[in-house]
């Protein structure tokens, strides 16, 4: 799938209107207009305080995350950026009109894996009846996986994955991201310890090579240092295994709620 096309700097400049508000989100986050154009507006006024990530700067990390998107060549990320809005200066990024039919991450009965589909692992649903978490194995969700280790994403819920009709794949929700402490929360363990693909892994030493370039100086913009640095050897330690990185036992690596 080709790339959707950017939004003008024209509309950009455009008045932000409000449209509503999702509540379902755990900081204030806002449906709005730029024009024609739907887009998400995260004000950073109303960012929950969290106890290992620094205060207001969620929409930062979240730009940041489309910038590394773009390095990988992969288009995972919608277009974001920083910008004013009714509540002050914050993230806003293109909405993206999900295909509801389709179910990249999902829960099935246990052990009833459909063709197509990975493992993640076996719970209790409500009912307390043991279900199975699963997620395709498509190329397109494998590379969402990559980002997410790549960019030390320590909130990749279901939901987080917006699928399109066309088996492109976008995610949303990057506040969580770039810690320079190992963070990676995922549904995607799918692919635990397998090769990465050629393509993978020159995404990866794509984002290597940007961060002496063009790439290091965005993310100077909306990262630390130390944050960057991070980064780096990130993809140096994934291109010197060339496979997908395990779960560590030491920690949280499933977000919660997993949706």
């Amino acid at each position: 799938m080709d790339p959707a096309p950017d939004i003008t700097h024209s509309a950009r400049d455009g008045e932000l209107e409000l449209v509503g508000r999702l509540t379902t989100a755990s900081n204030a986050t806002f449906l709005a207009t730029l024009g024609e154009t739907e887009v998400v507006y995260k004000p950073i006024a109303g960012e929950r305080p969290l106890w290992d990530f620094p205060d207001g700067n969620l929409a930062h990390r979240e730009v940041a995350a489309h910038l590394v998107s773009e390095a990988l060549g992969w288009s995972v990320v919608p277009e974001t950026w920083l910008g004013d809005g009714p509540h002050g200066p914050g993230m806003i990024q293109r909405w993206i009109h999900a295909d509801e039919a389709t179910e990249p991450v999902t829960i099935v009965p246990e052990g009833e894996v459909p063709s197509g589909y990975l493992r993640v692992f076996d719970g209790f649903d409500e009912h307390d009846r043991v279900v199975t978490l699963v997620h395709e194995d498509t190329p397109a969700l494998r590379r969402m996986a990559v980002f997410d280790a790549v960019t030390n994403n320590a909130d990749r819920k279901g939901g987080h994955v917006l699928p399109l009709a066309d088996g492109h794949r976008y995610g949303c929700d990057h506040g969580l991201t770039f810690h320079e402490e190992p963070k990676l929360r995922t549904i995607l363990w799918g692919w635990q310890g397998l090769e990465l693909s050629d393509e993978e892994l020159a995404g990866i030493r794509a984002v290597r090579a940007g961060l002496s370039g063009a790439l290091g100086r965005g993310l100077a913009a909306y990262l630390t240092g130390a944050e960057v640095e991070a980064l780096g050897l990130r993809c140096e330690r994934l291109l010197a295994e060339g496979a997908f990185p395990r779960p560590g036992y030491d920690r949280h690596v499933i977000p919660w709620p997993p949706f």
